[in-house]
């Protein structure tokens, strides 16, 4: 069993930043893939990005490409999501998920979620 807490959220100008926290429980983490999502208003829940229980793997959603960061320390049982250059339609809830697999952009790969954190950046 895995619980995971995010962090981080908030409002935020355009062209600013933001870091993203996932705090989770368990003596397992080390062994799940962790991916970040995100749920605007009105819209499915889509991937944002994801890590290898390593960190040695990483894949992002072409929306975030180039302007996003996620890592994890597994000694501390985090991962993070940085997004620099924020835009109004990063406007989300985010939420943090972990898989027993590999890392995925599949929503259904992910077993375990948080409750998300919203983050709202203003033009």
């Amino acid at each position: 069993q895995v619980q995971l807490v995010e962090s981080g959220g908030g409002l935020v100008q355009a062209g600013g930043s933001l870091r993203l926290s996932c705090a989770a429980s368990g003596r397992t983490f080390s062994r799940y893939a962790m991916g970040w999502f995100r749920q605007a208003p009105g819209k499915e829940r889509t991937f944002v990005a994801g890590i290898s229980w390593s960190g040695g793997i990483t894949d992002y959603a072409d929306s975030v490409k180039g302007r996003s960061t996620i890592s994890r320390d597994n000694a501390k049982n985090t991962v993070y999501l940085e997004v620099n250059s924020l835009k109004p339609e990063d406007t989300a809830v985010y939420f943090c998920a972990a898989s027993p697999d590999y890392v995925s952009r599949t929503y259904a790969r992910y077993n375990y979620w948080g409750r998300g954190t919203q983050v709202t950046v203003s033009s």
